[in-house]
């Protein structure tokens, strides 16, 4: 198990390592093949109607005028041990891990996203556990009364949620229970400060998330519990004179998990990486809306933050996902 472990941990690193590359790559390669010079890579760091001098430090500052292998390692560089930016009369050391710099706002990119993360994570592990909980119990149900009226409700409902977008049920969720019926307060408070206010804002944000994201766990544990139920070693189990309730917990939904474990590890390190859509329904100061005021904003510094920041999320949650195999399935231990 220990040699399992430091395989998907080494594998992971290399992961994060080839991640950087491609968000290099991207922030920086694939504009030079689509015919963008030095001082138009420049001037994305800068306000607007920049003068020649400005675009011409920026160049300077940050290297764009070197080979890419060069800017690639200063970008690596800057990640692990800090970057130092000279702007002018002043120079502004990034203290690792320096995702960035807003040349816009002076202010580093590293800070503005460990001050939202708290945010994204309250959204995030409230949505995933109601959800995940939701789903399951409800699939479960569902397949083991195949046809019935639940069945067929549930599954109904959970078709309705699949199709229904965030931006609708959002919306509808915050006109109704925010501002027709004001039962939730519209202004997050951090947990520390108030731990009812900081609930009390953020269930309508998890309960849009959940019928979102329960309805496809609900049909994802259905589906596999119908299959399950039907092999060999759950008859073997019934046979043996086991209770249908450890039949069915045991042996029958443990073996129904993989599929579900690997869409849970998905989906959480996606929304970690920022729900941008949630928060920016819900005016949740997280990383999703920064990400969105990076864009509005046209700063490129906390755009690459929040990519990275996303992707480093995902490589985490595809390692859990893969450890969590291991405990779920013994025979992942030894492929």
């Amino acid at each position: 198990m220990i040699s399992y472990i430091l395989r998907r941990t080494v594998a992971a690193v290399i992961l994060l390592l080839v991640v950087t590359a491609v968000t290099f790559a991207i922030f920086f390669l694939l504009p030079r093949l689509a015919g963008q010079t030095a001082d138009q890579l420049a001037q994305q760091y800068i306000g607007k109607s920049p003068t020649k001098a400005d675009i011409a430090a920026v160049k300077q500052n940050l290297g764009l005028d070197q080979p890419l292998y060069i800017q690639y390692w200063h970008f690596i560089k800057g990640i692990v041990a800090g970057a130092t930016y000279d702007l002018g009369p002043t120079t502004t050391h990034c203290n690792a891990p320096c995702f960035g710099y807003s040349f816009k706002n002076h202010v580093e990119v590293w800070p503005q996203l460990t001050s939202r993360i708290p945010v994204t994570l309250s959204l995030a592990l409230g949505a995933a556990v109601m959800w995940l909980v939701s789903g399951v119990v409800i699939g479960v149900i569902s397949a083991l009364k195949p046809g019935s009226f639940f069945d067929r409700t549930f599954m109904g409902v959970a078709l309705a949620g699949v199709s229904l977008p965030m931006f609708f049920t959002g919306q509808l969720a915050l006109f109704l229970f925010t501002f027709q019926w004001p039962i939730f307060g519209r202004t997050y408070v951090p947990f520390t400060e108030n731990p009812a206010q900081w609930a009390n804002t953020l269930i309508p944000a998890w309960c849009s998330l959940a019928l979102l994201y329960s309805a496809i766990y609900a049909r994802l544990t259905r589906s596999g519990m119908l299959e399950t139920m039907n092999e060999d070693f759950i008859r073997t189990a019934r046979a043996k004179g086991l209770r249908e309730r450890k039949v069915v917990a045991r042996h029958g939904l443990r073996a129904a998990l993989t599929p579900i474990i690997t869409v849970f590890g998905m989906d959480l390190g996606l929304l970690l990486g920022g729900a941008v859509i949630t928060e920016s329904v819900f005016s949740l100061p997280g990383i999703g809306q920064y990400a969105v005021q990076g864009i509005t904003d046209n700063d490129l510094p906390p755009i690459l933050g929040v990519t990275l920041l996303a992707a480093f999320f995902v490589v985490i949650a595809n390692l859990l996902v893969d450890l969590l195999y291991a405990a779920a399935d013994p025979r992942v231990r030894l492929s």
